[in-house]
């Protein structure tokens, strides 16, 4: 009965409004927190359920050449991508995707990828859709939840094949890239340069991406694509001006042999790059929105290697171009002038040790000196310079030359030479008697042991065309690598062009001399592992008095370096007259130095020896 009393009921009514009243302070206090205190947190987390981030793509920076045509461009585009709540539910809709707009199996797996590696983003399934294929989708948007579809910048390269080992090509950054940080600045989504001018100056031409977002529901839904919240806007790239001249990279394509693998730089003697080409090559317009699996299958797996760039991520044998550089150190170094005859005139050959080293020309060339050494390509002669040399001072002197470095290209990958430091390079390879100073032969004449870029070579051409300086090459702004300095003064270097001269007037270019000016270039035929597959060289300045253009050109398994000059040369009379230029036939009569009638001779480019198997070790020759 007490238990109802009612002093009893009060007390336990106080009781129950102060229980009542502390329970209303705590939410007033919790709703007041909230609703007040942290309404920014709450709306946030808020806001990230409901909306999602869609990267936008910024617009890459154009490329010009020096005459502000473009080489690569951006224009209007659209991209496809699917926003899914589970990877069952995206392979769903992937599965009716594909039967509106046709998905190899393969590129199935790499948006699925996508969406694993950013699940609250949408997975991209077509970075360059078309606007038939956008219409098929809209069309059918009833069955495809989740699809996203946005107008997108997209890089075009206008020009194609006849850039792509110049230009690069871009794609998606990928996510070992992004944690490698090779891409400063970039994020999952990025598109980014890949070889050549776009892999070089990415970080310029990127420009930053901007950010718009879409609605969804609790379930991960696609709500709405607009409007869901403002946009922060894309920060497009920067310009990028080069020194290539576009017309002459066009007309260097037009002329090329159909099927001949090989490359050509046009280079100033200054090291601006006026056309950088290289074939078999690929179209750059093939990785837009991201290349298919079968196409970069087919990429990646073609013998002739399209997508190698042969100007500089290829070594070759350089050889008789670089019996110009076997002149240069033996000038330096006063062991020869302009008119020194060597002992032994050209027989056809000539007997070292126990080995006989042939010329290319079977009859000889007879006792010729320096000049007529070089303008006729003869063998002995540059087998008795390198002896007379010597071998530790021809590969001291090729280092110093650049023949063991790059050159510094700002384009990425370029090869590096493969040029002896010195003679304990022949000691590991063969042991310290298990080779003989017949090395020198083989390199004195540009083969052996020596094979190089053809950038690098032709950088070796501008210093002959130029002071004796050899320039660092660039496209848009030169390395400050320091270069070298061949160390002739003004009458050797002088000596040397007219020995150039000859060779393209009567020598073994004689077939492409030409009227309007005179060139100078030198013809090369280089052996290789495949002796019945040379390389063919030519390169080539000119106007010879005065360069303005340094061209050097090889065909890889492409013959005799004769063949070569052709397109040389036609390049250089396209670059110093104009696309309105004929070519004359008649050429002016220049007398061959060491030939005094100035007839023309029958083919003396050197093939030379075939690497040398090493022999027992000989006694330096003096």
């Amino acid at each position: 009965m007490n238990e109802f009393h009612p002093s009893r009921l009060r007390e336990r009514a106080v009781r129950a409004r102060w229980v009542l009243a502390v329970a209303f302070l705590v939410l007033v206090g919790a709703f007041f927190r909230t609703q007040i205190l942290q309404v920014d947190r709450y709306r946030l987390r808020a806001e990230n359920n409901r909306l999602r981030q869609v990267p936008l793509q910024p617009a890459r920076g154009t490329v010009f050449d020096r005459n502000e045509r473009v080489i690569a461009e951006t224009v209007p585009g659209f991209s496809v991508a699917l926003l899914a709540s589970s990877t069952d539910s995206l392979r769903q809709i992937l599965k009716r995707f594909r039967s509106v707009v046709p998905l190899d199996s393969a590129d199935v797996e790499a948006v699925v990828d996508r969406y694993l590696q950013a699940r609250y983003q949408p997975a991209l399934v077509l970075g360059n859709a078309t606007r038939a294929q956008v219409a098929m989708l809209e069309e059918h948007r009833a069955i495809l939840p989740g699809l996203v579809i946005q107008s997108e910048p997209r890089r075009v390269y206008p020009r194609g094949t006849a850039v792509a080992h110049l230009v690069g090509y871009v794609n998606e950054v990928s996510q070992a890239e992004l944690e490698g940080g090779r891409y400063a600045g970039a994020r999952l989504g990025s598109v980014v340069g890949r070889a050549g001018l776009e892999q070089e100056y990415d970080d310029s031409l990127r420009g930053a991406p901007g950010m718009r977002y879409i609605e969804v529901d609790a379930r991960g839904r696609l709500v709405r694509e607009q409007g869901a919240a403002p946009p922060l806007p894309s920060v497009p790239g920067h310009a990028l001006h080069t020194t290539i001249d576009l017309d002459l990279q066009l007309y260097v394509d037009s002329i090329w042999p159909k099927g001949q693998a090989g490359a050509l730089i046009a280079m100033t003697p200054k090291g601006e790059i006026r056309a950088l080409y290289s074939t078999p090559a690929y179209d750059p317009n093939s990785f837009i929105g991201g290349i298919s699996r079968a196409e970069l299958r087919r990429l990646t797996t073609d013998p002739t290697l399209p997508l190698l760039n042969r100007a500089l991520q290829v070594r070759y044998p350089p050889g008789s171009p670089f019996k110009l550089a076997t002149a240069a150190m033996a000038l330096k170094r006063g062991l020869v002038d302009l008119h020194t005859h060597m002992p032994q005139g050209c027989g056809g050959g000539m007997q070292f040790g126990n080995r006989y080293f042939r010329c290319w020309k079977k009859t000889g060339h007879g006792s010729l000196d320096l000049l007529g050494a070089v303008a006729q390509s003869c063998d002995v002669y540059f087998y008795q310079l390198g002896l007379r040399i010597q071998l530790a001072n021809i590969l001291s002197d090729g280092v110093t030359m650049g023949f063991q470095e790059r050159t510094h290209v700002d384009l990425v990958n370029e090869a590096a030479p493969i040029w002896p430091a010195t003679t304990e390079y022949y000691d590991r390879r063969y042991g310290p008697r298990g080779w003989s100073n017949s090395v020198v032969l083989n390199l004195s004449i540009g083969q052996g042991e020596n094979t190089q870029t053809l950038v690098n070579m032709v950088r070796f051409y501008a210093a002959l065309a130029g002071d004796g300086k050899a320039p660092t090459p660039y496209v848009v702004r030169p390395d400050t690598v320091q270069s070298f300095d061949l160390g002739l003064n003004a009458s050797q270097l002088d000596g040397l062009r007219r020995s150039l001269i000859a060779v393209v007037e009567h020598g073994t270019a004689a077939r492409s001399r030409l009227q309007e000016f005179a060139v100078a270039g030198k013809t090369g035929t280089a052996q290789n592992a495949d002796k019945d597959r040379d390389h063919g060289w030519f390169i080539a300045f000119a106007p010879a008095e005065k360069p303005e253009i340094v061209v050097g050109a090889i065909f890889e398994f492409g013959g005799h370096g004769s063949e070569v000059a052709p397109y040389v040369v036609r390049s250089i009379r396209r670059y110093l007259l104009g696309p309105d230029s004929t070519g004359g036939d008649r050429p002016r009569r220049i007398t061959l130095p060491g030939d005094p009638t100035g007839a023309p001779v029958e083919r003396s480019d050197s093939a030379g020896p075939a690497p040398a198997p090493p022999v027992p070790l000989l006694p330096e020759t003096r």
